[in-house]
């Protein structure tokens, strides 16, 4: 770590090394080169979730002559005609409505599913419809908690279904490139991967009173695993990111992403040693549970990964506001989030190589449904499982943490400079937002030792708790495959 020093993070010529890398397109180029094919080829795919992601997945499929949607579900009625009108612009067949994602699953003329619901309902939507003979692709993250994640792997296993997760860097180009660039040993060895999550979220308010889902939502299905609560949020859709019945904040938003990158640098297939994070929701007083700012430490022994969350406004690290850093020994790689961009630096901050290009992850999923082939998944099920458990590991530890000053300076990281360093930017990050360190307390979460091959902690029962959660009766995450 010496010859890329800590400060190199810091150095202005990576701020101009990185211009090259803004965002560029971030909605995968449909294919040109698939072949036409019969009518009675086609695959018949059901969208289930299409209030806002849901209708990328609608778009990424319009393009392929071999798919067509033929159903669209959502628990709120009312979000299904803007996507329908999406498909009859472009002259397609008017797909059915359904409200039950149970009705849906038990359609025989469904060949595979894609799954666009909120968080709490990926792995149960996508073990159902596998236990119906469907494929699935199913967003990120795959999972609200690492139990159920590592059930959608074991039943895609044993029913030998297709299923990708949602992390569509995974198909292209510019990553896949630079991933196979840093795995050929040409950046030395990868010592620290840091995945970058700066999004500026405003405060979602606070209700006088719990609040009732719109009318044309079906409450008990859009609740489906979580536990019978009233809406206590002011907007009742995407707001329940910041819930922890329901989403996994940032982390698990859009922090995800840059996760997945984070390890596949690492080219780790396990999850690490330990985890220690550190955090709070500061700036603002509303009725959200997670946190705005957060960081996470994860140990794999001869490697770490740092990540790092800001939700209050930030000009990010020298430019770099979503995006991943991987050190190693003869220099670092620079991923933007446009994912069709990276750049290999040698130690002394000049750029060796481009690699540029995007690619198509639901395309890739048709292939693969076509195919048969699980191993020609771009990101198959494991690999969305285990970097959706390392977020869901990092908000384990900051939710099993207690509140501390500021003052005196913590000790959780041990001799890590690394991680202190980064501790020093989340302080200076919240003291130019205006946050008086000396009157503000923060999260600071447990040093949890992980045995990577149960996927358990070790010796916490109250961590091991949060490895899964009670799920309602009728909407069970098996125990089992």
């Amino acid at each position: 770590m010496d010859s890329i020093s800590r400060r190199r993070f810091l150095e202005q010529s990576l701020l101009a090394a990185m211009a090259g890398l803004a965002a560029t397109e971030t909605v995968a180029a449909p294919r040109s080169t698939r072949r036409r094919v019969a009518a009675n080829d086609k695959i018949h795919i059901a969208v289930i979730g299409v209030h806002g992601r849901g209708l990328d997945h609608i778009k990424g499929y319009m393009g392929h002559d071999d798919v067509e949607i033929v159903a669209l579900c959502d628990a709120d009625m009312a979000v299904i005609p803007k996507a329908a009108d999406l498909l009859d612009k472009k002259g397609k067949r008017a797909p059915k409505a359904v409200q039950d994602i149970r009705e849906l699953l038990a359609m025989k003329e469904i060949d595979a599913v894609s799954i666009a619901t909120p968080n709490h309902w990926h792995s149960l939507a996508a073990i159902w419809a596998m236990q119906h003979g469907k494929d699935v692709y199913v967003e990120k993250p795959v999972s609200h908690n690492v139990s159920e994640g590592r059930r959608t792997v074991e039943v895609a296993r044993k029913l030998n279904k297709i299923c990708q997760a949602g992390t569509q860097s995974r198909s292209h180009k510019a990553c896949q490139e630079a991933m196979a660039y840093i795995h050929s040993g040409k950046l030395g060895k990868v010592t620290l991967s840091r995945g970058l999550c700066f999004k500026p979220r405003n405060s979602i308010g606070k209700i006088d009173a719990p609040q009732m889902a719109p009318s044309s939502v079906n409450y008990d299905l859009w609740l489906g695993p979580a536990p019978q609560k009233p809406v206590e949020r002011r907007q009742f859709h995407y707001d329940w990111h910041w819930f922890w019945d329901y989403g996994c904040g940032d982390l698990g938003n859009q922090g995800i992403h840059q996760m997945d990158i984070a390890r596949w640098a690492l080219n780790k297939n396990a999850l690490p040693n330990s985890v220690i994070s550190v955090g709070g929701r500061f700036g603002y007083v509303d009725d959200g549970q997670t946190p705005n700012t957060e960081l996470s430490f994860f140990d794999y022994g001869d490697s770490h990964l740092i990540f790092e969350v800001r939700g209050l406004k930030t000009d990010g690290v020298e430019g770099i506001k979503i995006g991943n850093i991987v050190y190693g020994t003869e220099g670092y790689a620079a991923f933007s989030d446009s994912y069709g961009k990276a750049a290999i630096f040698d130690n002394s901050h000049n750029k060796v190589m481009d690699f540029s290009g995007s690619g198509d992850h639901f395309g890739n999923f048709v292939d693969a449904v076509h195919s048969r082939k699980q191993a020609s998944l771009n990101a198959d099920i494991q690999e969305g499982h285990l970097s959706s458990a390392l977020c869901h590991l990092g908000n384990i530890s900051y939710r099993l943490g207690a509140p501390q000053p500021f003052n005196p300076k913590t000790k959780a990281f041990g001799d890590d400079k690394e991680a202190y360093e980064t501790y020093g930017r989340f302080e200076q990050h919240l003291t130019d937002n205006g946050i008086k360190l000396d009157e503000t307390k923060y999260m600071v979460g447990p040093h949890l030792k992980f045995d990577p091959h149960t996927e358990k902690f070790k010796g916490n029962a109250q961590a091991n708790a949060l490895l899964t959660r009670e799920y309602r009766k009728g909407f069970e995450v098996p125990e089992k495959a």
